[in-house]
């Protein structure tokens, strides 16, 4: 194909390819004088599950809190389907579900009480026996009456990311979603996630699990003390970094995205 033809079409595409769910565009996000998050640019696609990794304390909370709009950022743009946070936030949030590491719920309520109460919250109206049916599909039908403070964790969890979901969001914020769950409700929530992308949706997670961002992520971004590191698919990165003297120093065997992570970002342990 003609250099000027296949420029054509590149442009053709692009042009009816739908925008990002979520474009940030040199964010920067400051506490005092410490920088917290330092012109971070990432797009993130529909249907996508994106990974936003790094140590303790490199950013990706603050990135998730500007994108909420519950911190107002320094400089830089966000862009949740089009729509500016800065300028419109509450439209924004509209468009967005949100599941954080610990969800304060109140613990007297029932599960059936939770469900209904944010379904109202966010304005929508079930049908009768749609809220008990939404539940029972994730193993919660025969728990409606307990309270919420009587679940387990893995039950917390998975109630946490029904009531998330249940104005049906564009994009889901998940920080940290299975930290502290065994292994079956750890895999099980990755399974809701699935199906939440096959649905349409975009997900932004955050997690420690190397194992769980390579399982469940289509992309994932490293980043550290606020910057951007690395972006790809996990075995691109693998296969970007693989000879590392850094990556290949934190390696026991073949390499994995957890030697990246460790060969990027350094072997000390953060608080």
């Amino acid at each position: 194909m003609r250099d000027d033809v296949q420029a054509k079409v590149v442009m053709m595409d692009a042009a009816i390819a739908p925008p990002p769910v979520l474009q940030i565009a040199g964010l920067r996000v400051s506490y005092g004088g410490r920088t917290a998050v330092d012109r971070i640019s990432l797009d993130i696609w529909r249907g996508e599950i994106f990974g936003l990794l790094g140590p303790n304390g490199a950013g990706k909370t603050s990135t998730l809190h500007a994108v909420e709009s519950l911190i107002r950022p320094d400089a830089g743009s966000l862009l949740v389907d089009g729509v500016d946070v800065r300028k419109e936030p509450l439209e924004a949030r509209a468009r967005l579900g949100v599941q954080l590491q610990a969800s304060s719920f109140q613990p007297e309520l029932t599960i059936f009480q939770l469900a209904r109460l944010f379904a109202g919250l966010h304005g929508v109206r079930p049908a009768p026996g749609q809220l008990r049916d939404g539940l029972a599909a994730i193993g919660l039908g025969e728990e409606l009456g307990r309270r919420y403070k009587q679940l387990s964790g893995g039950q917390q969890q998975r109630l946490a990311l029904f009531i998330a979901t249940i104005h049906k969001p564009l994009l889901l914020l998940l920080d940290e979603p299975t930290a502290g769950l065994d292994p079956q409700s750890r895999r099980q929530l990755w399974t809701r996630i699935e199906q939440l992308r096959g649905e349409g949706r975009s997900i932004l997670l955050t997690t420690h699990s190397m194992e769980e961002a390579q399982a469940v992520c289509d992309r994932v971004a490293v980043i550290d003390h606020g910057t951007l590191l690395t972006v790809g698919t996990p075995s691109g990165l693998i296969e970007k970094h693989r000879n590392d003297p850094k990556v290949l120093a934190a390696a026991h065997g073949d390499v994995t995205l957890e030697d990246v992570f460790i060969g990027l970002t350094g072997g000390e342990i953060r608080d």
